[in-house]
């Protein structure tokens, strides 16, 4: 285990969170480097990687908008402890800071571009449905409307039917993507959801 995963573990006290622990963590590091492929700062993406969730509120939360600003806090409070470098604790801080699609604050560096994207595309493919349900579900929601799973004779209401949550956002994702290579894997991953959702459609309609 990184000694970043045991502080991380360290901070979240034991709270458990099935869309938000290590092995989120672990993917979006390894995102980070199959979108970045050597051209960026990756001991600044490594640290923001791995300490993005630091501070994790659920989605429910009125404070969830400030979760990243809060993560990005306690990275660095903790960095700065550890001899990371002092001239890069800015750039960690700015990457965790930006990468929330809640907290809408843009990304003005690379790392800050790469780890958005790569957080964003764990929120796509297989992964991406099996963490939509999962968050859901623990929100109260219902898979889908049974009278309506498509949403043709009402509005769509992700905070009651998960499905939803594939038009209302997750299908807007490949064009928020910041850089190049991120749009790709987004495009193909978004493919295989709308095929996800055809066959699903098929089973219960």
């Amino acid at each position: 285990m990184r000694a970043y995963e045991a502080e991380v573990l360290r901070q979240w006290g034991g709270q458990t969170d099935g869309a938000h622990d290590l092995g989120h963590l672990r993917r979006v590091w390894a995102n980070c480097q199959s979108i970045a492929q050597g051209d960026a700062d990756m001991q600044v993406l490594e640290a923001a990687a791995f300490f993005h969730d630091l501070v994790n509120l659920p989605k429910s939360s009125p404070d969830r908008a400030r979760a990243s600003t809060l993560s990005a806090e306690a990275a660095c409070a903790y960095l700065a402890t550890t001899g990371f470098p002092e001239q890069k604790l800015a750039a960690v801080a700015h990457a965790i800071a930006t990468h929330s699609f809640s907290a809408g604050i843009a990304p003005l560096t690379l790392e800050a571009r790469i780890l958005q994207d790569a957080d964003r595309l764990e929120a796509l493919g297989a992964i991406g449905i099996a963490r939509m349900f999962h968050v859901a579900g623990s929100m109260g929601a219902l898979l889908f409307d049974a009278e309506d799973p498509m949403a043709e004779a009402r509005a769509l209401d992700d905070r009651h039917f998960s499905l939803d949550h594939l038009e209302t956002k997750l299908f807007t994702l490949p064009g928020l993507m910041q850089t190049q290579m991120g749009r790709r894997l987004a495009e193909e991953r978004v493919a295989w959801m709308r095929a996800f959702r055809d066959r699903l459609l098929a089973e219960i309609t």
